[in-house]
This record gives C-alpha cells, sequence and structure tokens, in this order.
C-alpha cells in the first residue's frame, strides 16, 4: 500500500512537471524578451536605480495576489474550464463513440465559443464593434490552438491536472513572442527552437506509459488503447 502511494504520488508530479516543462518550449522567444528587459533593467537605466530587480518584481507578485481579475484569469478560469470542456466532456464523448482525433479537434470548438463573452466586455470599455470583432477573432482562434493541445494533453496522460497546469501557465505568458525587432532576431531563433522542440517531444512527454501504471494489461487511461 506504502508503495502504491508512493507510486501514485510520482505519477501526479509527473502530471504536473512534464506538460509544464513542455509547454514552455513554445515561449522561448517570451522568456528571452522577458530575460532581455530585465537584463536592461539590471542596467541602470531607471531613475531610481537603488530598487532592484527583486523588489520589483516582489511588488508586481503582491499587485498580482491583490488583483480580483489576476485570479479569475489565471486560477479560476483555467480550473474550471478544465473540469468542465476536458473531465466532464470528453469522457461522455468517448463512452458516445466518438474517436480520439474527432474529440481532439471538434470539442475545442464548444471551448473557444465560451469565450464570446469577451466581445461584450470589450464593447462596455468602449472599443468600436469591428476591432473588438478583431481582437475576440484572434482569441477564439487562439483558444481553439490550445483546446486542441489541451484536450491531447487530457486524452493522453488520464490526468485533469496536466491541461490545468498548462492552461494557468498558458494565461500568465499570454500569446507567445514570435519575433522582436529589439532582440535582434534572438527571441525569433529561440521561438523557432523551442517550437521544434515541443514538435519533437509532443508523443515521447506525453507517453500514456508515463503517467499511468498497467490495468489489465492496458496502459491507456480510458481503456481504448488508441495511443499505443
Amino acid at each position: 500500500c506504502f508503495n502504491s502511494e508512493i507510486v501514485g504520488a510520482w505519477l501526479q508530479l509527473q502530471a504536473v512537471a512534464i506538460p509544464l516543462l513542455l509547454t514552455s518550449l513554445v515561449y522561448a522567444g517570451s522568456f528571452v524578451a522577458r530575460l532581455w528587459l530585465l537584463a536592461n533593467s539590471c542596467g541602470g537605466g531607471y531613475e531610481e536605480p537603488e530598487i532592484g530587480w527583486a523588489q520589483r518584481l516582489a511588488h508586481r507578485i503582491r499587485a498580482s495576489v491583490g488583483d480580483v481579475m489576476v485570479w479569475r484569469n489565471c486560477v479560476v478560469a483555467p480550473i474550471t474550464e478544465e473540469l468542465v470542456f476536458r473531465a466532464c466532456m470528453v469522457p461522455l464523448l468517448l463512452c458516445g463513440g466518438f474517436k480520439i482525433y474527432n474529440i481532439i479537434f471538434l470539442s475545442p470548438v464548444f471551448f473557444s465559443l465560451a469565450h464570446l463573452n469577451h466581445l461584450f466586455e470589450l464593447h462596455q470599455q468602449g472599443r468600436n464593434f469591428t476591432r473588438s470583432l478583431l481582437i475576440v477573432g484572434v482569441q477564439l482562434g487562439y483558444t481553439v490552438i490550445f483546446g486542441w493541445y489541451a484536450v491531447f494533453l487530457f486524452t493522453r496522460t488520464g490526468n485533469i491536472v496536466s491541461p490545468i497546469v498548462a492552461h494557468i501557465f498558458c494565461n500568465i505568458m499570454g500569446l507567445p513572442v514570435f519575433s522582436s525587432p529589439q532582440k535582434r532576431g534572438v527571441a525569433s531563433v529561440a521561438f523557432l527552437a523551442g517550437s521544434l522542440s515541443f514538435f519533437w517531444l509532443l508523443f515521447p512527454a506525453t507517453s500514456p506509459k508515463l503517467y499511468n501504471s498497467r490495468i489489465d494489461q492496458c496502459s491507456c487511461w480510458h481503456g481504448y488503447c488508441r495511443w499505443s
């Protein structure tokens, strides 16, 4: 019993760490851009050099912790959306006889449409309808792409924690940085290298054998063994 608890804890840890590291590869350009800004801030370009980067970071963290919108966007929304659109919807579709690939590519459409409320929010902020529609259109496209990845993570790992962690991380980071003229192409190279590494490791890093012990000679959490 003690050994099974250790194995369960280890599998749970892997369900958090591996998808988080895999997702972070897409943000290699973002990390380069932020490190560049951090290096410039440490160079004394501020009017108050006595305030170091660590103090500024701590101030931002304290401000974020007290911000209700940060909690909504980075904690509450990722958890509730993954519970509804992955933990509840995907098993029902599997039981309904839908194929894995159909679930991956079609179910995120419902997830994306759930973000249409942002169109109303932008309108309340005084944005014109055309600009609001353009912004929301980009957001819907991004949520569909992320939805594909989240469903893929859930069906591969069998653990809802994996897409929740990836969702929280993506909401914190925002859209990946593809390029930045100020970084002399370094961010673009980092983004390209990170993206190639992401796709290269996508299947090995999400192998069901990493996250589930064998039950009835089946390594798949839902029992269909379609990923073997």
